[in-house]
């Protein structure tokens, strides 16, 4: 191919000097024919192909080439055949005898007209889309997997986006309760892809049933929702793109919170940063757009949805109520019972009929066991034999008074004061732990050892008045008398033992 710059000197010569063309030919050195072709184009045409290339050998199977990547497209992407395969496959089950680069060449051509094209749309004011996207943070100093939800204004390209622990229902109904606080109003209409946390089913005329909290949630906020294509992303594009900008850009480098609240407050503070940006293609930032957006939202009702997950759950022998694999304590009193379970993001609720009855710290760990002690005391007090192996009070970490007191009461009453400490450990189910170690150490103190006296101390505590502990009222308590041990007295029964 001749260079562009003969193009242009030859031009000149012809055109301008007035040379002819044959003269042209003899001062450049080049055929007539060229010189020909270089007055018609400008620059280098390229090499002009006038009809498709011949392929003998791979014409017999194009047919068979186009039903495999026909019949791929209903395939998983990671099971679909590559153009390797599909040269093997000629070769050994239909005898192809030809080479695998005209194969590879014909099939790459071929997946290249296969591309969906899409059409560029423009988004008026007061949709949104939602979506959840999953990342790696350091949480309390662990690192693990967290799922963050996220909403996309298309008009305005704000965005909004929480972390929680899992893609969970009552993590879908928290995010659209906090997002609908963040923006301070709600949108006409949302777009999801086909989330299990939101359809129940797709039925055959492509209508989709709603799940029941979904459903309470729509309700509670009256807005429209949307549903994508099933399997097609580009649906809801904008959501899609704003998880991974949210992925790019707040989640990078990794990042390290006390709790997932340190972390969302982040989260918080860089979609408010983004507002003063302006995106490429736009006269006005993302907080100037969002004012249309918001124009045609409409208010938030007065109390904000419970964004919570509701199931039944019956209570164990073990006085134990099992949510999401996780096992819960409740008081033995309902043992046996129907429960409502209140399933939070960070907390489970459980209530007998219109009784709350327990509140946990939610776990996510596998098959957990979360106790409060408290719960399994008044049982204790019965079969005082389990105290020693009661696995909701191992790790209860209380007071040393406490462990004292037990020593105390069991030297002097034996099973009974067992029984007794129990006692003053079902205090705490009353009394908050600090007045009750307090009135524990108070009794020691006073030499009264026995569940009334650290009774009769608590509520003096809590009453704000002195305590009146007359010991000739209770006869029947013991005196203790707590001394520091003499080094003197322990080498004098050392020397009594030896001898």
């Amino acid at each position: 191919m001749k260079p562009v710059e003969l193009y242009a000197k030859v031009r000149y010569a012809v055109r301008i000097e007035g040379i002819s063309q044959r003269e042209a030919a003899r001062r450049f050195g080049i055929d007539p024919r060229t010189v020909a072709k270089m007055l018609t184009f400008s620059v280098p045409p390229g090499y002009r192909r006038s009809q498709p290339p011949v392929r003998p050998k791979l014409g017999p199977y194009v047919g068979i080439i186009d039903r495999i990547v026909e019949a791929d497209a209903q395939r998983p992407a990671k099971q679909r055949h590559t153009s390797k395969r599909i040269f093997e496959r000629l070769r050994d089950e239909h005898g192809y005898t030809g080479g695998v680069t005209v194969v590879k060449d014909h099939v790459l051509e071929l997946r290249q007209r296969r591309r969906e094209v899409f059409v560029p749309l423009r988004h008026e004011p007061g949709h949104a889309q939602a979506d959840f996207g999953e990342a790696v943070a350091v949480i309390g100093g662990v690192e693990r997997n967290i799922h963050f939800f996220a909403m996309d204004l298309p008009h305005s390209d704000a965005g909004f986006v929480q972390a929680y622990p899992a893609e969970t229902t009552e993590a879908f109904c928290a995010g659209h309760v906090a997002a609908f606080a963040f923006f301070g109003k709600v949108p006409s209409s949302i777009l999801y892809d086909n989330t299990r946390l939101a359809v129940a089913r797709i039925l055959g005329d492509g209508t989709r049933e709603r799940t029941r909290v979904f459903s309470e949630l729509r309700s509670h906020y009256v807005f429209a929702d949307r549903f994508g294509r099933p399997g097609k992303g580009n649906d809801k594009g904008k959501v899609e793109g704003l998880v991974g900008f949210i992925r790019r850009n707040f989640l990078v480098p990794v990042p390290q919170a006390e709790s997932f609240e340190a972390l969302n407050e982040r989260l918080l503070a860089d979609c408010r940063r983004r507002h003063g940006e302006r995106l490429r293609g736009h006269a006005e930032t993302i907080g100037e757009r969002l004012a249309r957006d918001l124009a045609c939202f409409h208010e938030q009702p007065a109390v904000p949805y419970d964004a919570c997950d509701k199931q039944a759950g019956r209570v164990s022998s073990l006085s134990l109520v099992r949510y999401r694999g996780t096992d819960y304590s409740v008081p033995t009193a309902f043992a046996h019972r129907e429960v409502l379970v209140r399933g939070y993001v960070d907390r489970v609720v459980i209530a007998c009929g219109a009784e709350v009855i327990a509140r946990h710290v939610r776990s996510y760990e596998r098959e957990d066991f979360v106790f409060e002690p408290r719960h399994y005391l008044a049982l204790l007090e019965r079969k005082t034999g389990a105290l020693d192996q009661a696995a909701p009070l191992a790790g209860w970490s209380l007071p040393e008074a406490f462990a004292t007191l037990r020593r105390l009461l069991e030297a002097r009453m034996g099973k009974q004061g067992r029984r007794e400490y129990v006692q003053v450990l079902r205090l705490l189910e009353v009394f908050e732990t600090a007045d009750v170690a307090a009135a524990v150490s108070a009794a020691i103190a006073r030499g009264a050892v026995g569940f009334d006296a650290v009774k009769h101390l608590v509520l003096c505590r809590i009453e704000r008045r002195a305590p009146r502990l007359d010991m000739t009222e209770y006869p029947y308590l013991p005196r203790a008398t707590v001394a520091v041990t003499s080094a003197r007295s322990y080498l004098t029964l050392l020397d009594g033992a030896a001898t």
